[in-house]
């Protein structure tokens, strides 16, 4: 009567892992990036006396906010990063590297039924691959550093069933505005998501991974696609093999909801939260001042794809600003020559990284009227002014008119 969560934790736990429990865990994977790495350093170095990491092998820096750094801050920052890795052994994804939960995931390192934490509050998007990862503070993460545990309290378990199908300009982004708006800010407060329905199957793998990283701003812990042949077929090119964790056909659930994505068409988010929900249209011709595509929602190989493919043969009116996730990504538009696209259209592509999600990356706004990718537009999230979200497609064909559109294609 397990469901997902309930079963990777408990084959991390020595104790039963039932929903409301709460138990000690074995870690797989820990990391801790510049913002919070120094002061894991610190709350090491002050609480114990050597022998800082009990896993070197898989604990990991990863350098993704501000890379290159870009204020003093931040260099110093990584600066302890470094020196702290010589000294441990752990080993550092640097500032060419991208965002360390992606990386994880492009790199094979993360793998469906592991267990991963970091500094990151969205390091719950790892349930996109079939891992439970989860954010932490400072604190906890050196903690973790140290013993290679952590305890958590098992989470219950919604089921969400996604049917439906729709066309371009409608995309992953579409349907995960979608689910947002049906459960809202506080929908799935506390709790882990089961994905279920023919529109979730038809998602690739960075379409799901759009899905799980917004599983934060819905109050949720985890949530979980389908470990399906296309799982296995990412992770195939990749030459890795594993075992699928599915949940018992008799697990009990909290709450099963059904939401209907037939002829889905183009969502957005409005300031000043991300479950904020309207159809593009209602805000059609509105006029922006930029755009940014990018972040941990929004700023893979898919989703560059669907921006060129706008982008073709047009020109920008207003700044766009994108920021590949990984240096997988990023080398794969050079190969491939889309970031020519992007030139010619007059954006700016930036390292990979962060973006304008993060302080200190490119992106960041003025008192303006943005269109954004990233996953919150809470007030200065990205700066002073007003923040939109919207889907890559829809930055691209709003940068290209300087107005809020629709493209027809």
């Amino acid at each position: 009567m397990a469901t997902i969560v309930e079963k990777i934790l408990q084959m991390h736990s020595k104790e039963r892992a039932s929903a409301g429990d709460i138990v000690w865990i074995d870690l797989d994977i820990i990391t801790a990036r510049e913002f919070g790495g120094p002061n894991v350093v610190k709350h090491l170095k002050k609480h114990f006396s050597g022998n800082y990491v009990a896993k070197p092998e898989s604990t990991f820096f990863t350098f993704d906010l501000s890379v290159p750094a870009k204020t003093l801050k931040y260099a110093l920052a990584q600066d302890v990063c470094r020196k702290f890795a010589k000294e441990t052994g752990i080993k550092v994804f640097d500032i060419n590297q991208g965002i360390g939960t992606h990386v994880l995931i492009d790199k094979g390192i993360i793998t469906p039924g592991m267990t991963a934490v970091g500094t990151d509050s969205h390091y719950n998007i790892l349930g996109a691959i079939g891992a439970f990862g989860q954010g932490m503070g400072d604190k906890d993460i050196a903690f973790a550093f140290k013993t290679g545990k952590t305890w958590f309290e098992v989470p219950y378990t919604m089921k969400v069933t996604v049917e439906g199908k729709y066309d371009f300009p409608t995309v992953a982004r579409d349907l995960t505005f979608a689910v947002m708006k049906e459960l809202g800010a506080a929908g799935a407060l506390g709790k882990a998501i089961e994905y279920y329905g023919n529109a979730i199957e038809n998602l690739s793998i960075d379409g799901r991974i759009t899905l799980a990283s917004q599983t934060t701003e819905m109050g949720g812990i985890i949530g979980f696609p389908p470990m399906d042949e296309k799982l296995k077929n990412f992770y195939a090119s990749r030459n890795i093999d594993f075992k699928p964790v599915t949940a018992d056909k008799d697990a009990e659930y909290v709450d099963d909801i059904h939401i209907d994505v037939d002829n889905l068409e183009p969502l957005m988010a409005l300031p000043p939260n991300p479950c904020n929900v309207k159809p593009v249209s209602e805000l059609e011709g509105t006029e922006i001042d930029g755009a940014f595509i990018g972040s941990c929602t929004n700023g893979r190989y898919e989703d560059l794809i669907a921006a060129a493919r706008v982008l073709k043969g047009k020109k920008v009116k207003v700044p766009l600003t994108i920021t590949p996730t990984t240096r997988e990504v990023w080398l794969r538009i050079m190969e491939e020559g889309i970031w020519k696209i992007f030139a010619r259209a007059g954006a700016v592509l930036t390292n990979p990284g962060c973006g304008g999600c993060a302080e200190g990356m490119a992106g960041l706004i003025g008192d303006e009227i943005y269109l954004s990718t990233t996953n919150r537009n809470y007030p200065g999230k990205q700066g002073p002014g007003k923040l939109y979200l919207v889907s890559p497609v829809i930055a691209a064909a709003s940068a290209i008119e300087g107005k809020v559109t629709i493209p027809k294609m």
